[in-house]
């Protein structure tokens, strides 16, 4: 078992923060967290580009090869593959291993589940020690059928996952189920009203990604402070200082 896969516990889940840039991943990891993630929204949007576009691929391998020299673990969110062909996608899993990243996060978008168990296949054919997390989106995309979700996750799993991420379950009941079912660690995505860490854990979970809500919360608080100093209003947060960020980057170290 891998570091990172021994970090999904059953009821004692990992916290995955997902971020968009070494920035905020330095400060992420100097804070001690022991596994990130990448959101392919937030690294997309910082590229003007479409939301796991392939035309994303590239800035999504740059900013890989730059958090791995972090002291932290590194999943890498690769949307649908960033191609149909598997061999592409097992040939991408291997360039992320080789840099030192320890997982992906591959979604199928509801497509062909034969197909997205291809591009699994392959991606742990040209990458074995990778941890695969197959993402089903039946509960993403507005087809909340967990019979669905858990034959998908079944397949992938045969096809060789390392757990199953279904983004916007969030049934108590369902989730147990699902989790009895395929046999792996499960992750879900946190939905701010909707669950909680201790609700989750409790349930069996075994990963919580936070998705895309720490880019669009920054977005937020962006807009908030701008507002704040137009209007001569208090900061919503204190920051970090220059110098507390200066640290952080490469040429300090």
């Amino acid at each position: 078992m891998t570091a990172f896969a021994a970090l999904h516990v059953p009821g004692s889940p990992l916290l995955l923060p997902n971020v968009w840039e070494f920035g905020t991943a330095a400060f992420l990891a100097a804070q001690g967290f022991p596994a990130l993630g990448t959101t392919s929204l937030g690294v997309s949007a910082a590229e003007g580009e479409p939301d796991g576009a392939p035309s994303s691929k590239d800035a999504t391998v740059r900013l890989a090869r730059r958090l791995t020299a972090l002291d932290t673990l590194v999943s890498v969110d690769v949307a649908e593959g960033f191609s149909d062909d598997p061999g592409e996608v097992g040939a991408l899993a291997a360039e992320l291993a080789e840099a030192g990243v320890v997982g992906i996060n591959l979604e199928d978008a509801l497509g062909d589940p034969g197909r997205h168990a291809a591009k699994i296949t392959a991606a742990k054919e040209r990458a074995p020690g990778l941890f695969v997390n197959a993402r089903t989106d039946t509960h993403w995309l507005g087809q909340p059928d967990i019979e669905a979700a858990i034959g998908r996750g079944k397949s992938y799993v045969d096809a060789g996952a390392d757990g199953v991420f279904v983004p916007g379950l969030a049934d108590p009941a369902d989730v147990e189920r699902l989790i009895a079912a395929v046999g792996v660690p499960v992750n879900l995505l946190f939905l701010p009203g909707r669950v909680t860490v201790a609700g989750l854990a409790g349930l069996g979970v075994a990963r919580i990604s936070l998705g895309s809500l720490p880019y669009r919360m920054a977005l937020a608080a962006t807009l908030r402070t701008v507002e704040a100093v137009r209007d001569g209003g208090e900061l919503p947060l204190a920051p970090p200082s220059y110098d507390e960020v200066v640290r952080l980057l490469p040429e300090n170290h």
